[in-house]
This record gives structure tokens, C-alpha cells and sequence, in this order.
């Protein structure tokens, strides 16, 4: 098994409604490759099952946070915004789904997406997480892609529009949707690489 990104900490922040897959797929991904992955979950956003008082965050197709299956350690640990230091974090990384919408509106989110971006550290973003980095306010004069949907608040938001199954202009990587997964994956693999040589 590769260990090319061995010592690297990635942080994925995911609200109610994530998009299993795009939560999943990187986690596995990036884990398999060495990286320390950080999932935070945000108690924010539409949840159709019944509401408990401490019921996980919850995905769209129902995979919760904690993930039962997986326990923390091996791949992964559970986190909590309050503790991250945007100094400690190599990659940001925002799965989609309608976690984002909620996430756009949460002011310790935008705010440590902001300390990254000026750290210049790797901000990656799929389907419809780029709304938090438009929210963010990082986003003028990037060149970017996400859901189809999401253009028009892309160019609003002073970005070049590529549609394209990942972009990267310097720190900042976006893709479409989880059919992008692989492409998207292998481009943060690449940058934290870079960054570790």
C-alpha cells in the first residue's frame, strides 16, 4: 500500500444531507494513500428521518456520522469544528450533496475555509460544495467547476466556469459530481504531493 501521503491531515466537514459517495469514496481514497482524515460533522440541515436530540449528521442516503462500520482510528477520526487549526490542516475538503447549503450559512465553516485560503491551504470542493467557497468569499478570479447548476453563482461570484471533471487553479480544486470522484481524488493526491516535495 502506498504511504505518498503519509503525515498529511485532511479535514472533511459534512452537515445533514451530505452526498454519501463524495464523503465515502475520498475518505477511503485518501486513507489508502497515507493521509490522516479528520471527519467533522455540523449539526445543521434538513434531516427527513425522525429527529432525535443526538442523532448523527446523516447523509442523503442515509450514512451517518460516526460511521458505524468503520471504527475511528484505522482510517479515520471524528472531530469537532471548535478544535481545528487551519495551520494543522494540509486539505479542506467539502463533499457535496444539501450539506453545503447548510454549511454556507455556518460562520465557523466560512470562517476557517477563510483562514486555509490564506494559509494556502488545498481547498477541495465537489457538486455543490463550491457554494461554501463562494460563501467564503475565495473564490473571485478562480477558474473552477461544480454541479451544472451552480454556474451562474460561480461567475456571480467573479470565477471562470469550466466544465470539466476537475479543476485546479493554485490551491483551490472543484469538480462536477461523483462520477468525478476518481479524477477529483487523484488531482488532491497530486497537489499534497507536490506540497510534501
Amino acid at each position: 500500500m502506498s504511504e505518498r501521503l503519509s503525515g498529511r491531515q485532511v479535514v472533511m466537514i459534512v452537515a445533514n444531507e451530505f452526498e454519501d459517495i463524495e464523503l465515502l469514496y475520498p475518505l477511503l481514497r485518501l486513507s489508502e494513500e497515507g493521509a490522516g482524515i479528520v471527519v467533522v460533522p455540523v449539526q445543521m440541515g434538513l434531516h427527513p428521518r425522525p429527529s432525535l436530540a443526538e442523532k448523527p449528521v446523516t447523509g442523503r442516503f442515509g450514512h451517518p456520522v460516526p460511521i458505524p462500520v468503520m471504527p475511528e482510528g484505522r482510517r479515520h477520526r471524528i472531530g469537532r469544528i471548535e478544535e481545528l487549526d487551519a495551520a494543522r490542516i494540509d486539505c479542506l475538503l467539502f463533499p457535496g450533496g444539501f450539506s453545503p447549503d447548510s454549511l454556507r450559512r455556518h460562520q465557523q465553516t466560512l470562517e476557517l475555509v477563510r483562514q486555509c485560503h490564506r494559509e494556502k491551504r488545498l481547498l477541495a470542493a465537489i457538486c455543490h460544495a463550491p457554494w461554501i467557497l463562494i460563501s467564503a468569499g475565495v473564490m473571485a478570479g478562480k477558474r473552477a467547476t461544480a454541479f451544472a447548476s451552480l454556474r451562474d453563482d460561480l461567475v456571480n461570484a467573479g470565477a471562470e466556469f469550466v466544465d470539466a471533471p476537475v479543476v485546479r487553479d493554485g490551491h483551490v480544486i472543484t469538480s462536477r459530481m461523483p462520477n468525478d470522484l476518481p479524477e477529483f481524488c487523484q488531482e488532491i493526491i497530486t497537489a499534497l504531493c507536490e506540497k510534501a516535495a
